[in-house]
C-alpha cells in the first residue's frame, strides 16, 4: 500500500499517510486510490470535492455534519498551513457517543483524515492562509446542514486559546450538546 494508517480509540475515523516520493524536482504523491483505501476498510465512493481558504489563524469551520439520507463520508486534507481538526461522535447507541478525538493536519505532515457518517466535523486553522481539501460521499444538501456548538464546555474540546477568532454567525449559533437531537443511530 501507498498510505500508513492510524486508528483511533473512538471506531470509525482513520488517520491516514499518504507517501511522499521526492527528488530534485519536488515530490510526487498518490492521494487517494480506492483499492488501497478499500485494503484500509474504508469503502466511500467518494463524488464531490471542496476546497477551502481561511485567511485568518484561529478561523473555526464547525462543528458540522450532513443528516441522512444526505450523511457524508469525509477524507479531510491540508494543502498550506495547518489545522486542528475534530471529529465528535454523534451517533446514538455508539460506546463513544459525545466523544471527541483531533489531529493536525498540515501540508507539512501531510496526513489526512476519514471520517464517517456519523460524526460532527470541525477545524481551527492554526497559520494563516490555510487551504483545505476535502472529498464527501454525497452531495451538499443545505436542508440536511446541521451542527453543535463548536465550543461547548461539555464536550471539552481543547481548542488553541486564540480559537474562534473568525467564525461564521450560523456556527456560533449551532445547539449546544444538552440539547442536541443526533439524526444518527448506531
Amino acid at each position: 500500500m501507498k498510505i500508513d494508517i492510524h486508528r483511533f480509540a473512538i471506531e470509525g475515523p482513520v488517520l491516514i499517510i499518504p507517501k511522499r516520493f521526492g527528488d530534485a524536482r519536488g515530490f510526487f504523491s498518490e492521494t487517494y486510490n480506492s483499492d488501497d483505501f478499500a485494503k484500509a476498510g474504508i469503502t466511500a465512493t467518494f463524488v464531490q470535492d471542496n476546497h477551502s481558504l481561511s485567511a485568518e489563524r484561529g478561523t473555526v469551520r464547525g462543528l458540522h455534519f450532513q443528516a441522512p439520507p444526505w450523511a457524508q463520508d469525509k477524507l479531510v486534507r491540508v494543502t498550506r498551513g495547518s489545522i486542528l481538526d475534530v471529529v465528535v461522535d454523534i451517533r446514538k447507541g455508539s460506546p463513544t457517543y459525545g466523544r471527541h478525538l483531533s489531529a493536525e493536519l498540515s501540508a507539512d505532515n501531510w496526513h489526512q483524515l476519514f471520517i464517517p457518517k456519523g460524526f460532527a466535523h470541525g477545524f481551527c486553522t492554526l497559520t494563516t492562509d490555510t487551504e483545505v481539501l476535502y472529498k464527501t460521499s454525497d452531495f451538499w444538501a443545505p436542508e440536511a446542514e446541521g451542527g453543535i456548538r463548536w465550543n461547548d464546555p461539555d464536550l471539552k474540546i481543547a481548542w488553541p486559546d486564540f480559537a474562534g477568532s473568525n467564525i461564521s454567525a450560523k456556527d456560533r449559533e449551532y445547539p449546544l450538546w444538552g440539547v442536541f437531537e443526533s439524526p444518527f443511530d448506531l
